[in-house]
């Protein structure tokens, strides 16, 4: 099985093809008002100087990992947010460590243009240019080895751990077993199912590395007065029919699949190989703009909907959250279909209603993948907006 999707000079292959504009702020989003083909981050990045070196990393990673992205043709870095210095994300670093992937990187200086309104006419001519070069590149035939799924699941609920999870992780068996890479996070929803995950790890290195996570964000909540194992399942899961953490957890980690886990990731970390990785992450929705940094192509909201009591003919959901990665709803909740139709891409609720196994239901996801990754919109991505930027960052603002 094949996609089409857009070589890039460093041998990665990218299903989109913007033109990417960081670390956002006022110029990135007048010129992506402008011009057609481009995006950028929408909370522009501070000077983070009141920020941990740890933080500091994080940022700079994730910035070079958004640039560096397959779906993202080209790259304008707007230098007067400069980081107040420090070396992590100072706009020559950030230029040195995208142009690494071969594909052109300008640096827009509004001193030298003359101000801002001057940097901005520059920065809409750049941009212009370089979505008229993407265009010319045409869509080529690749196998699935060349594609990155990332997966989280959220209101979870009865179905979510029967069928929607079990279906994604079919998927992702499929992916990895044709070479491809995917990976799954959220720190929290492995708590109570952590060493069954470790269980899975290639070596002793990665299983201790996933007890790890585990560990430390029971930690955190610890630090903070709280009991990560008494706050979970949150209100919303009970409703939905999940009464304990453990049981919770044993089906949030389904939508891995069972292939074994090669290693974990700080967040916007680029995977070493080919294969399932693990994702340290907590459940926001920032997951995605990190798994994006990570290299994703593709995200996947595998979502429950029990609990929630919502009524309204349909739920406009979030059509953007990792900027340069199209995001593909799934569910498997019947009432999240019925409120959301113009929104769900995948329905694996058939798998409840008898029309079709886990694995029948995964091959049927596998083609809507291909389908999305040659080229066809997912249903949220038709709509032009795009939800505010949010870093996983893990310590004190000082």
């Amino acid at each position: 099985m094949k996609f089409l999707g857009y070589q890039r000079p460093d041998g990665s292959v990218g299903i989109r093809n913007y033109v990417l504009v960081i670390p956002g702020g006022l110029v990135g989003s007048k010129i992506c008002d402008f011009v057609e083909g481009t995006k950028t981050i929408t909370v522009a990045s501070d000077a983070y100087f009141d920020h941990t070196s740890r933080d500091r990393e994080t940022v700079g990673r994730t910035l070079i990992g958004l640039g560096r992205s397959p779906n993202v043709a080209a790259v304008i870095i707007d230098t007067s947010i400069n980081g107040a210095g420090y070396p992590e994300y100072t706009a020559a670093h950030l230029f040195e460590e995208i142009s690494k992937s071969g594909k052109r990187v300008e640096l827009l200086n509004a001193i030298k243009e003359g101000g801002t309104l001057a940097s901005i006419s520059k920065g809409i001519q750049l941009a212009r240019e370089m979505v008229h070069d993407a265009s010319k590149l045409r869509r080529q035939p690749f196998d699935l080895s060349h594609l990155v799924l990332a997966v989280k699941c959220g209101a979870s609920d009865t179905t979510s751990g029967i069928a929607g999870n079990p279906v994604i992780g079919n998927l992702f068996d499929r992916v990895i077993g044709a070479g491809g890479t995917a990976l799954f996070g959220e720190n929290t929803e492995i708590v109570g199912a952590e060493q069954v995950l470790a269980k899975r790890a290639v070596n002793e290195r990665v299983a201790n590395d996933i007890l790890q996570v585990a560990h430390d964000i029971e930690e955190v909540a610890k630090s903070t007065g709280e009991d990560i194992r008494t706050m979970n399942p949150i209100p919303a899961n009970i409703a939905g029919g999940i009464s304990t953490l453990e049981e919770k957890s044993l089906g949030a980690i389904c939508k891995s699949g069972s292939a074994p886990i090669q290693g974990v990731l700080k967040y916007g970390e680029r995977p070493a190989g080919q294969g399932l990785y693990f994702f340290d992450n907590n459940p926001a929705m920032g997951i995605y703009f990190g798994y994006a940094a990570s290299g994703a192509q593709l995200l996947l909201f595998q979502l429950g909907g029990g609990g929630y009591g919502r009524t309204d003919a349909d739920m406009l959901l979030t059509p953007g959250p990792g900027v340069i990665a199209p995001l593909l709803w799934a569910t498997a909740n019947p009432r999240t279909l019925a409120r959301s139709s113009t929104s769900i891409d995948f329905y694996s609720g058939t798998v409840l209603e008898g029309e079709d196994s886990i694995e029948s239901a995964g091959e049927k996801l596998l083609q809507q993948v291909v389908d999305i990754a040659s080229g066809t919109f997912t249903k949220v991505e038709s709509i032009k907006q795009q939800e505010p930027s949010q870093m996983y960052l893990r310590d004190p603002i000082f």
